[in-house]
């Protein structure tokens, strides 16, 4: 029995923590209120995994989900206290080898203000209504075929 491979990240309400096992079956979640674990057998040689976590901070247990794909498995912790940023996924500062974070999926949401956010939001209308003119330009024909610093290029030997 050894741990499945896992890849975490945090967002305001919820905690997310995918584990990789292809093909898994009986799978196990246990949702406490500072722990987690999970079981399953799955991969290409049926191998029994098992996970347990100490949490950094309390989970409610009861909004907590998980669902299972042909891949993986992606849990999801509600936090007990919405808006409180997680630095860790443990308890402990200690590493775990099977445990990294979802760089692909985080995001620094604490920082983010509402004034922030609309800042963006115009910052990205402005970018969207920005560049050329479709329709080209009006003040003269358009030659595409004869521009004056085309030469006619040497064979290469």
């Amino acid at each position: 029995m050894h741990p499945a491979t896992a890849k975490w990240y945090d967002r305001r309400d919820s905690v997310f923590i995918e584990f990789y096992v292809a093909d898994s079956k009986d799978v196990k979640v246990n949702f406490d209120k500072t722990k987690f674990s999970f079981t399953c057998i799955g991969g290409t040689d049926n191998a029994k995994h098992e996970n347990e976590v100490d949490l950094f901070l309390a989970i409610d247990q009861n909004e907590s989900k998980q669902k299972r794909t042909d891949r993986s498995v992606l849990c999801c912790l509600r936090k007990a206290e919405p808006g409180k940023a997680w630095p860790r996924l443990t308890k402990e500062k200690a590493k775990l080898t099977w445990l990294s974070v979802d760089f692909n999926n985080w995001k620094d949401w604490e920082d983010d203000s509402d004034e922030e956010m609309n800042n963006f939001d115009q910052f990205s209308d402005m970018m969207n209504n920005m560049g050329g003119e479709e329709d080209g330009p009006e003040d003269g024909p358009e030659d595409e075929s004869a521009d004056s610093d085309d030469e006619k290029m040497p064979d290469l030997e």
